[in-house]
């Protein structure tokens, strides 16, 4: 890949935090200058000097992997640890009375972005995680951020084409639109097996000082394991016990 005439030297540190992922968390020198478009010697120069500041390490072999100070700066975003702070105690007691996934996610660039999980050795394995981004469309979260997200948000979305994960995933921005009203009037969200088969969510919405929806709660638990209509009020309840403490602490989504 040839790389892009004009590019500033943070575009391309950028690039290269960018590279990784999920699914690469180790990349060697070769695959970071493919990854990026960046010449080898100007990747590994770039990531020599981020070596050097902590913001990668290098692993055993030739690889490269994000480095601990790049958690140290994402630990001082005031809007995730805020929320995480006030709410953490509550999602625990929500895990404690459900023994299920219990995540808290935010809308970050037309995806939940997931900002706490936690989770117990009988609680169904399911692909979140920390830090991690999962489609609107198709999570419990993802609805309840979307139907509050700006207009502009909810037409990116409904505009772009809806990947299908499972045979249930709503792909039908029609089909989406009365969903998210009635995730408006209801107060609560329900994904049935549409990112991941034998998976269903019960999801609400999280509110500042101001009233605006920042953040949504969810449970994530086995189809078999009962209706999620009746987790609907404990997931409520403990959105809105959060919501009252971001209140109480006047905690806004914006300073």
């Amino acid at each position: 890949m040839a790389e892009i005439p004009g590019r500033s030297v943070t575009s391309k540190v950028v690039a290269l935090f960018d590279a990784f992922g999920p699914d690469s968390p180790e990349l060697t020198l070769n695959e970071l200058s493919a990854r990026t478009g960046l010449p080898l010697s100007t990747a590994h120069r770039l990531a020599t000097e981020l070596v050097a500041w902590g913001g990668l390490e290098r692993c055993e072999g030739a690889g490269y992997r994000v480095g601990l100070r790049m958690w140290e700066l994402g630990s001082l975003a005031p809007r995730g640890e805020s929320l995480r702070d006030v709410a953490l105690s509550v999602m625990q007691d929500l895990f404690e009375g459900t023994k299920e996934n219990v995540h808290l996610a935010v809308c970050q660039d037309s995806q939940a972005l997931y900002i706490e999980k936690i989770s117990g050795a009988g609680a169904l394995l399911v692909k979140s995680r920390r830090g991690g981004r999962l489609p609107l469309h198709a999570t419990g979260v993802g609805k309840v951020l979307l139907a509050h997200a700006p207009k502009e948000v909810q037409a990116k979305v409904l505009a772009a084409p809806l990947a299908r994960f499972t045979r249930h995933t709503i792909v039908e921005p029609g089909r989406l639109v009365r969903v998210l009203d009635d995730v408006r009037g209801t107060g609560v969200a329900f994904a049935y097996e549409e990112l991941t088969l034998g998976s269903l969510s019960v999801a609400a919405p999280i509110r500042d000082a101001s009233g605006a929806v920042v953040a949504a709660l969810d449970v994530v638990l086995h189809t078999t394991g009962g209706r999620p209509e009746r987790l609907a009020p404990a997931v409520r309840t403990a959105a809105i016990t959060i919501s009252r403490a971001l209140r109480d602490q006047q905690i806004r989504s914006h300073p």
